[in-house]
C-alpha cells in the first residue's frame, strides 16, 4: 500500500501562514464588534399616512413611533403634488383657471382680473402660497432646477404668484428640494434625519451646495440618494463628498433586491471611495411587494437575521397597510416597530446613528504570509495526488518558491487584488480537500482492536473463540473525533480565505468573492482524484497498481445499466439543485417547509447551521468511517467520502460571505459539526442494529 508523505517544509509554511491568517481574523473580529449600532428609520410620509387614516394627531403618532424604537425619519424631496395635497401651496393649470372663469365658478377678483387682461396662459402653471416659507422654498427650488427663464413671479393683488412654463401632469411630480418644515418637525420630536435627495440634471457645484445649505441646522445623520444617480454625478462628486464629510453625514448604501451589493446608482462607488469607506453604512428595506405577504413575526425575525448576517446598519422599515386582527393600523405598526427593536436589542445591538466600519486593511506582511501558506497548500495537494512528485522533495520546494514569488511580490507592491482573489479561491477549495485527504491517509493505516471472544457457533457443541468486529461504541467515538479534526483542518481554510480577502471593501460588499459555486464542485473532483490514487474501486486490482487515471478509464469502459443510469441522473439533479441554491443569489426558490425549519434552527442556535452540513455532509462523514471499518464495498465508501466532502467545503464557503461577521461564521460551523455528528450517530446505530439483529433473523 503506497504511503504518501507530507513535506514538512510545506506543512511548516502552512502553519506560519495560518498564524498570520488567525491574526487577521482576530483584527477583523475586533473591527466587527465595534460596529453594532443600528439606525431604525421609517419614512416621514408613512407616519403621516397613518395619522391621516386613523384620524390622529401627527404628533401623537411621532411620539409613539419614537417610544417604539424609531430613531430617524427618512425625508424625501417634496413635489407640488404633495404640497398641494397638504394645502401649503396650490398649483393650477392655466387652462383650468380659464375654464373655471367661463363656467362662473371662479369668484376671486384677482384671478378674474388676470384672465380678463390676458395674463393667464392656458399652457402654463400658476402656483399660489398658503405657507409663505414653503412658497419661498418652492420658488428657489424651481429656479435652481429649471431656470429663471421658465419661472416668472407675477403680481396677485398685494402678493405674488409664480407662473411656470411646464406641462402640468409631469410637473406636479417633479422633485423639488428637501422640505424644511418636515425636517423641523423631525428635529422638534427628537428624531435624526436620513435625507433622500436626488441628483440635478447637468448638476453644478451650485446645485450641490444648495442641497447641503438646506440641511443646515438639522440633525441629518445619513444621506441615501434617490434615483439612478448620486448627487453631483458626474462632475461634482468630490464636492458632494466634501460636504458630507464636513457635516459628518454617513452614506447609506441600499442593498440590492437580490441581497448582493447595492441598488445600482451612477457614481456610487466613486463617492464612497472619495468620502471614505468608514463613512458608509449598508441599508435594507423589505421589498414593498413582499412585505404585505409576511406575517409580522416573520418580518421581525427578518430584521434580526439581516442585521446579524449582512452588516445592515440602517433599517428602513415600511409600514403595514392593513391592520392585524383585533388591532388598529396604528397599533399594528407600533407593535411591529417595538417588537423589531426589542429583538435586535436582545441580539446585542444598540440604537442611534448607524455605526460604520473602520477603514480597515491588514498589514501587507501578514497578507504576504497568508499567500505563502496558500502557495504551500497548492504544492502539497499536488504532491498528494502524484506518486512521482510525492517522492521528489526538491521539485516540490522549487514549485513552492516559484509560486510564493508569484503570489507575494504583488501583495508587497500593493497591487495584489487579483492575486488575493485567486488565493482565496485556492484556499476555499484546497483546505477542505486536504482535510479529507489527510483523514483518508490516517484511516488507511489504522486498525481498531478486534477481540477474540467465546461464542456459541452454529453446528458446534462447545463455545469457540471467535474474532469479533470492533465494538460499535469505539467506531462512533472515532468517527466523532475524526469529524471534528477534519472540521478543524477545514476551518484553517476558512481562516486563510478570510485572511486573503478581509478589508473594509469586502465587509461592505464593494468587492465580493465570486467563486462560491465553484467551491461546491471543485473539492469533490479534487478529493475523487486523491481517493482513486489510494483506493481501488475494483477488487481485482493489487494495491501497488492503484492509479486514478487507470481507474477512471476503466470506469468509462464499464457497461451502463438502466438502474445505474437513473441513479446517476438523480445524483446529477441533486448537484444542480445544490449549486443553484448556493451563493449570494439563489437560482432556485426555497420551500415553505424549509423556511420554517431554518427559522426553527435560527431560534435554537446563535448561528443557524447550514443544511448541507448537518443533514448531508457530516452524517455521511460518520457513515464513511463506519463503512471503512465494517469493510463495506469501496464504491459505497467512495460515495460517502464524496458526500462528506460537501459538508467540509460548505464550512469554508460560509466564510466567503465576507459581510457576515467572522465569529458568526465560526459558530455556525461549530454548531453544524456538533449537530451533524449527533445526527450521524442515528443512521450508524440503525444500520448496526439492522445488520446485527434483524438481517440475520430474516435470513434464517
Amino acid at each position: 500500500m503506497k504511503k504518501f508523505f507530507y513535506n514538512k517544509v510545506l506543512v511548516a509554511a502552512i502553519a506560519v501562514g495560518l498564524v498570520a491568517a488567525l491574526i487577521i481574523a482576530w483584527q477583523r473580529h475586533q473591527v466587527e464588534t465595534q460596529n453594532t449600532q443600528i439606525e431604525m428609520a421609517v419614512d416621514y410620509e408613512s407616519l403621516w399616512n397613518i395619522a391621516e387614516r386613523e384620524g390622529m394627531e401627527f404628533g401623537a403618532v411621532l411620539t409613539a413611533a419614537k417610544n417604539a424604537g424609531i430613531t430617524s425619519l427618512a425625508i424625501y424631496e417634496t413635489t407640488l403634488e404633495k404640497l398641494t395635497r397638504s394645502g401649503r401651496v396650490l398649483a393650477f393649470s392655466g387652462s383650468e383657471l380659464i375654464g373655471n372663469y367661463y363656467s362662473g365658478s371662479l369668484a376671486d377678483f384677482n384671478w378674474r382680473l388676470l384672465i380678463e387682461t390676458g395674463t393667464i396662459d392656458p399652457n402654463k402653471i400658476y402656483i399660489v402660497a398658503n405657507d409663505l416659507n414653503v412658497y419661498a422654498e418652492v420658488k428657489a427650488d424651481l429656479i435652481q432646477r429649471i431656470g429663471t427663464d421658465r419661472v416668472k413671479p407675477i403680481s396677485f393683488g398685494n402678493n405674488e404668484i409664480l407662473e411656470v412654463k411646464a406641462q402640468y401632469a409631469p410637473f406636479m411630480t417633479q422633485k423639488l428640494g428637501l422640505p424644511t418644515f418636515e425636517m423641523e418637525v423631525a428635529k422638534n420630536y427628537g428624531f435624526n434625519i436620513i435625507a433622500r435627495p436626488s441628483n440635478y440634471s447637468k448638476c453644478t457645484a451650485e446645485d450641490v451646495l444648495n442641497v447641503f445649505d438646506r440641511m443646515n441646522g438639522y440633525p441629518v445623520t445619513g444621506i441615501v440618494f434617490e434615483g439612478q444617480e448620486v448627487l453631483g454625478y458626474p462632475n461634482e462628486i468630490r464636492l458632494t463628498a466634501e460636504q458630507m464629510g464636513r457635516k459628518n453625514i454617513n452614506f447609506g448604501l441600499i442593498e440590492a433586491a437580490v441581497q448582493l451589493q447595492f441598488y445600482k446608482q451612477e457614481g456610487l462607488e466613486s463617492l464612497a471611495q472619495t468620502l471614505g469607506y468608514d463613512r458608509c453604512a449598508r441599508l435594507y428595506a423589505i421589498p414593498k411587494d413582499e412585505q404585505p405577504k409576511l406575517p409580522l413575526t416573520v418580518a421581525v425575525n427578518r430584521w434580526a437575521t439581516t442585521d446579524q448576517e449582512r452588516n445592515i446598519r440602517i433599517n428602513l422599515l415600511r409600514i403595514y397597510d392593513k391592520p392585524l386582527p383585533g388591532m388598529t393600523l396604528f397599533e399594528s405598526n407600533m407593535k411591529y416597530f417595538a417588537n423589531t427593536t426589542e429583538l435586535l436589542r436582545s441580539k446585542g445591538f444598540t440604537f442611534g446613528t448607524a455605526s460604520t466600519f473602520q477603514d480597515y486593511y491588514p498589514s501587507l506582511i501578514l497578507r504576504a504570509l497568508v499567500m505563502i501558506g496558500i502557495a504551500a497548500a497548492i504544492v502539497l495537494y499536488l504532491s498528494l495526488i502524484s506518486k512521482r512528485l510525492n517522492g521528489n522533495t526538491k521539485i516540490q520546494l522549487a514549485m513552492f518558491v516559484v509560486l510564493t514569488l508569484l503570489m507575494v511580490v504583488p501583495i508587497l507592491m500593493g497591487v495584489g487584488a487579483k492575486v488575493r482573489i485567486v488565493a482565496a479561491l485556492a484556499a476555499a477549495n484546497l483546505f477542505p480537500t486536504l482535510a479529507v485527504i489527510w483523514q483518508l491517509d490516517a484511516i488507511r493505516f489504522m486498525r481498531l482492536k478486534e477481540q477474540l471472544r467465546l461464542r456459541k457457533v452454529k453446528g458446534s457443541e462447545r463455545p469457540q473463540r471467535v474474532l469479533e468486529p470492533t465494538p460499535m461504541p469505539q467506531i462512533i467515538f472515532l468517527a466523532v473525533i475524526a469529524l471534528f479534526i477534519t472540521g478543524a483542518m477545514s476551518m484553517a481554510g476558512a481562516a486563510y480565505l478570510s485572511g486573503a480577502l478581509s478589508d473594509v471593501e469586502y465587509f461592505l460588499e464593494f468587492q465580493i468573492f465570486r467563486g462560491i459555486k465553484l467551491t461546491f464542485i471543485l473539492p469533490l473532483i479534487l478529493v475523487s482524484i486523491a481517493f482513486l490514487q489510494r483506493f481501488s474501486l475494483f477488487d481485482d486490482t493489487p494495491h501497488k497498481d492503484v492509479d486514478a487515471f487507470k481507474q477512471i478509464c476503466r470506469i468509462l469502459e464499464l457497461p451502463v445499466k438502466v438502474k445505474a443510469f437513473l441513479v446517476f441522473i438523480v445524483a446529477a439533479i441533486g448537484v444542480v439543485v445544490m449549486v443553484a441554491r448556493s451563493g449570494h443569489t439563489a437560482g432556485m426558490p426555497v420551500s415553505g417547509t424549509e423556511i420554517q425549519f431554518r427559522q426553527f434552527l435560527e431560534n435554537l442556535f446563535y448561528a443557524r447551521p447550514r443544511s448541507k452540513e448537518l443533514l448531508i455532509g457530516h452524517p455521511a462523514f460518520m457513515l464513511a468511517i463506519m463503512g471503512y471499518f465494517k469493510r463495506w464495498s469501496k464504491s459505497v465508501f467512495f460515495l460517502l467520502v464524496i458526500v462528506a466532502t460537501i459538508g467540509q467545503s460548505s464550512m469554508v464557503e460560509t466564510f466567503a460571505h465576507m459581510r457576515t461577521p467572522i465569529f458568526m461564521s465560526f459558530v455556525r460551523g461549530v454548531d453544524g459539526l456538533a449537530l451533524g455528528a449527533a445526527l450521524g450517530i442515528i443512521p450508524m446505530l440503525v444500520i448496526h442494529y439492522y445488520s446485527k439483529y434483524i438481517k440475520p433473523s430474516n435470513s434464517q
